[in-house]
Formats: C-alpha cells, sequence, structure tokens
C-alpha cells in the first residue's frame, strides 16, 4: 500500500509530474522566447504562476450557468491527467508493468482533459466560452479518431500486443519504430495529434485570445484556473514522454541511456515549440479537414507501409 501512495503522490505521481511539467513549461516558454527574439522567463515562472493562481487570486464563479460542475471540471481534469502520466510513466520507467490493454486505457485517459474543457466552459454561461468549447468539441471529434488509429497502427507494427511495457519491450530488442518509414509518418502524425490536445498552435482556436479571449476558460480564474494551467504542465511532459513510449524505443536509464531519454524528450518539446512559432492559428474548418482527411490518410499509408516491412 505504502509503495503505491509513493507511485501516486511522488514518483512518478503528482509531485514528479508537477516538477518536470512545470520545467517543461518554462523550456517551452524559454525556447518561444529566444525564436522572437526575447529574453524569456526565469527558471521558476510557470511556479510562481501557478502559486499565485493559487493562493493570491480571487475564484471569481460565473453569475450564470452551474457552479458547481464549473468548480469541479478542473479538479476531473486533473485527475484524468494525473493517472494518464503513472500509466505511462511506470512502464516507460520500469517500475511496473502494467497490464494488457494499458494502452487503450491511456487514450482515454489522455481524453479526459479536454472533455472536462468542454463541460467546463459549457458550464460558465459565457457566450464566448460556449464558441471555445464548440470548437473543442469540434477539434476533439477530429484529432482523437488519427490519434486512436496511430495507436492501432503502433499495436499492429508490435505483433498485435496492447501493453506499453511490452510494446517498449519489442522495440528495445528489435529497434525503435521511428527507425523505418511507417514509423517516421506515425511520428508526423503523433506530434501533430500532441500539437493538437495541447491547443497549440496552429491548433489553438478553442482559446484563440485574439478572437474570443481564451475561449473555454475566459471566466475561469483563481485557484480554479491554477488546476487548468497544472494540468497543462502536466501533458506537456506526459504526452512527450507517450511519444517516446510508443514510437522511439522507450527509455534506458542505465550508463548514457539516461542522457539519450533526455535528449528525446527535450527533442519532441523542442519539435513542437517550433510548429508553435512558426505556424499561424489555421480555423477550426481546416482543422478538422486536415485530421479527417490528410491525417488519416498518413495513418492508412503507414499502416501499408508496415503491412509490406517498410
Amino acid at each position: 500500500m505504502g509503495k503505491e501512495l509513493l507511485y501516486y503522490l511522488v514518483f512518478p505521481g503528482f509531485i514528479f509530474l508537477a516538477f518536470v511539467g512545470g520545467l517543461f513549461s518554462w523550456a517551452d516558454r524559454k525556447i518561444s522566447a529566444w525564436v522572437q527574439f526575447r529574453k524569456g522567463p526565469p527558471l521558476l515562472q510557470p511556479f510562481y504562476d501557478f502559486f499565485k493562481l493559487l493562493l493570491v487570486k480571487e475564484t471569481i464563479l460565473p453569475s450564470r450557468g452551474s457552479k458547481l460542475t464549473f468548480l469541479l471540471a478542473p479538479v476531473f481534469g486533473l485527475a484524468g491527467a494525473l493517472l494518464s502520466g503513472i500509466m505511462i510513466l511506470l512502464p516507460a520507467f520500469g517500475l511496473r508493468q502494467g497490464f494488457s490493454g494499458d494502452v487503450i486505457v491511456i487514450f482515454y485517459m489522455l481524453t479526459i482533459p479536454s472533455l472536462t474543457y468542454i463541460i467546463g466552459a459549457l458550464a460558465a454561461g459565457n457566450p464566448l466560452a460556449s464558441v471555445g468549447a464548440s470548437r473543442e468539441v469540434k477539434l476533439v471529434i477530429s484529432y482523437e479518431l488519427t490519434f486512436l488509429l496511430a495507436i492501432a497502427a503502433i499495436i499492429s507494427k508490435s505483433g498485435m500486443v496492447t501493453g506499453l511495457h511490452q510494446i517498449i519491450a519489442v522495440q528495445q530488442s528489435q529497434g525503435a519504430f521511428a527507425g523505418s518509414f511507417s514509423g517516421i509518418l506515425l511520428v508526423a502524425v503523433f506530434v501533430l495529434c500532441i500539437q493538437a490536445k495541447l491547443g497549440f498552435v496552429p491548433f489553438d482556436m478553442a482559446e484563440a485570445e485574439t478572437e474570443i479571449t481564451h475561449g473555454c476558460f475566459i471566466e475561469y480564474s483563481g485557484a480554479a484556473y491554477s488546476l487548468i494551467k497544472l494540468t497543462k504542465y502536466m501533458m506537456l511532459f506526459i504526452l512527450p514522454a507517450f511519444l517516446c513510449a510508443m514510437l522511439l524505443g522507450g527509455f534506458r536509464f542505465n550508463g548514457i541511456g539516461f542522457l539519450w531519454a533526455f535528449l528525446k524528450l527535450i527533442g519532441v518539446l523542442l519539435l513542437i515549440t517550433l510548429i508553435r512559432n512558426t505556424n499561424p492559428r489555421i480555423r477550426i474548418d481546416q482543422a478538422m479537414r486536415f485530421f479527417l482527411i490528410w491525417m488519416n490518410l498518413l495513418v492508412i499509408v503507414a499502416i501499408i507501409l508496415d503491412y509490406f516491412n517498410f
């Protein structure tokens, strides 16, 4: 029982995910600043932002809508990120083997934060929040199908095993899936799905600060918004870790393997941040067309290439 509590609360659970997620958020902001020829924030700025919202800023509740649902939505979003992170990192770090089919459960867990953003926005009773929720619904419908197809393609490449530990073991014995043509296509699809899940440009139309002033989160403030911030910090670490586990051979922590694991995570983060800073926001109809047609087609091509061992 004590070991399980340690996993959930300390490592690789809540404290670890929050700390590393905050560092990843700082790295994302620092890289963005360098791209834009700015200095960027200090190392602890994400933590300052979180604790300021949690302890200093007032939580203002909307006058219309469901206040209870509005407040509970960020809590469930954080819980979804935490559980998915633990389920990914335990087998990825070699602490537990997980269970058969845990990849499918992780897929659903990773969907929870986006769904809670929608629920919270609809509970706010704000027209701009409703617009943001509408866009988020359409975006989720689009990229989640692509994400599921990409996971199915990876399961096929691994010999139809559905456990994350087994998928990592296959790669560590036979080589990372990203070393094949089909694997390269799946990495590209995975990265763009991560971009959409994080709400980063070019898929940030659900927040769109210049159009609908943070959309889904327009009514959030204080402690409630701090939970949303923390969820986003965690997801910024969890999703690149999931990509590394599924397609880049997982992690080894013996000898130089620790450095290689760190470089893989930072490389994925760098790619995500550069895409964010070098592309304009697209419209929601363009995003839907992009995922439902082109990204799904790319996954199908990857599955065909894998069938012919490419």
